[in-house]
């Protein structure tokens, strides 16, 4: 492995797929200063190697959805003031809107990478950063029809 890069990198990923689509940047994990912002789940999946932050996993159809928001906004405050990223690398989604909008508040790059999962239509979490992201990436040709100024590279698999 080479010497990481000075640009610090936050992964950030919701559980399950998304948190799988994101482990797919692995080899971009170890080239820079990364750290990892997962939900905490039963399972606690961790990056091998990787710093993790875990935030409340977050359902937007409970009723405690906005309490959880608020808490996942302030962890979100006190991990951006710790790790100070100069760059976000999200898979979605609700619990990684905070650290996604707090850094670009702060002026940093959001990078955004819709799910493999959607083929002809967006995601919530999608549709809200795609306002904010600098670079917008999407797994299928079809989605450009969604996102216009979106990059397709291809799946991320």
């Amino acid at each position: 492995m080479g010497k990481k890069r000075k640009v610090k990198v936050c992964f950030a990923a919701s559980s399950g797929g998304h948190y799988e689509q994101l482990m797919m940047l692995k080899p971009l994990m170890e080239e820079y200063n990364s750290f990892v912002i997962t939900e905490k789940t039963l399972y606690n999946a961790k990056a091998k190697d990787e710093k993790v932050y875990y935030m409340k996993q977050v359902n937007r159809r409970e009723k405690d959805f906005i309490w959880k928001m608020i808490q996942n906004t302030w962890k979100s405050i006190a991990i951006y003031k710790r790790e100070k990223p100069d760059v976000v690398i999200c898979t979605g989604v609700l619990a990684m809107i905070p650290i996604c909008l707090i850094s670009k508040l702060m002026g940093k790059k959001l990078i955004y990478i819709e799910s493999f999962a959607k083929v002809t239509s967006a995601t919530e979490t999608g549709k809200l950063l795609y306002k904010f992201a600098d670079q917008f990436y999407v797994q299928w040709e079809p989605m450009l029809k969604v996102y216009p100024n979106a990059i397709y590279l291809g799946g991320i698999y």
